[in-house]
This record gives C-alpha cells, sequence and structure tokens, in this order.
C-alpha cells in the first residue's frame, strides 16, 4: 500500500465552455480600408481584404467594440 492510497482524490468536473456568438457587421460600402480597426483589435479579428475591412474569424471576438470606437466612418456594428 503506497502513500498515494491514503489521499482521496476528487474528480475533476467538466468545465462547459460557453462561446458566445459575436455578429460583426462591416458596411464595406461606407470602409475605407484605413486598416485602423484591423490594427487596433486586440484579438486580430479584423484584416483589409480588397480595400475593405472583413472579419477573420468571429468566434476570436471578445465584443470588446474597440473596432466600432476607432473607425472614423462609423461603418463598424458589434452586437
Amino acid at each position: 500500500m503506497g502513500l498515494g492510497s491514503l489521499f482521496k482524490r476528487k474528480k475533476k468536473e467538466k468545465k462547459e465552455e460557453v462561446v458566445e456568438d459575436c455578429h460583426i457587421e462591416i458596411n464595406t460600402d461606407e470602409c475605407d480600408a484605413c486598416e485602423k480597426c484591423a490594427t487596433a483589435c486586440p484579438n486580430n479579428v479584423l484584416i483589409i481584404v480588397d480595400d475593405a475591412s472583413t472579419v477573420r474569424d468571429p468566434q476570436v471576438c471578445k465584443s470588446c467594440r474597440v473596432c466600432m470606437a476607432i473607425c472614423p466612418n462609423d461603418c463598424i456594428t458589434v452586437s
């Protein structure tokens, strides 16, 4: 009988990971590809493609709304 048998092991409970869907809308007609939103985003969610801002991966977005605040044309909406 080893020393480890004297201690009861607690079963680890599985934590459920909650993934919130972030919905980002970009008005590409108003976007002038200034890259301010892509540069300011702390999670690298936005990229510039074909002279407009585009969502790279919406699941990475933490809904911090930095992109909305920095956009000079108010063409980004995060809900």
